[in-house]
């Protein structure tokens, strides 16, 4: 098994899962996706399993987490969850920025440069992109 799945705790059992949400990606993850990370020069994998979660972007070399988050996600409960979620994840020693569909939408440049900052500060390299 690969090293870097059992460092995350990469769950097989989520693995049919994870492709069904590779394939049905909402319109804002297919663009952050097809539009800066997927040719980014760090590699990220889509659709990642960690632990008992899957998260939208996931670069191991980064330690980073990715998420993209819709309206439900700003509901009291659902706050909550993601709090939780967030929590677990980080236990991995993998850190977890969060942008909202509104974000993607309306401030794309700036979504990619600070996903580009949050990089290069946890790898201390200069700037990859901006």
């Amino acid at each position: 098994m690969d090293k870097d799945f059992e460092f995350t705790g990469y769950n097989k059992k989520l693995k049919e899962n994870s492709q069904k949400l590779r394939k049905e990606m909402t319109p804002q993850e297919r663009h952050l996706w097809y539009d800066f990370l997927k040719n980014y020069p760090i590699r990220f994998n889509r659709q990642r399993s960690i632990g008992n979660y899957i998260v939208d972007f996931y670069s191991s070399k980064a330690k980073l987490a990715i998420e993209i988050d819709g309206s439900q996600h700003y509901e009291d409960k659902n706050k909550k969850e993601d709090e939780e979620r967030t929590r677990i994840i980080k236990s991995y020693g993998i850190d977890v920025i969060r942008f909202s569909n509104y974000d993607i939408n309306t401030n794309f440049e700036g979504v990619c440069m600070e996903i580009d900052r949050v990089i290069c500060e946890k790898l201390r390299i200069s700037t990859q992109i901006f």
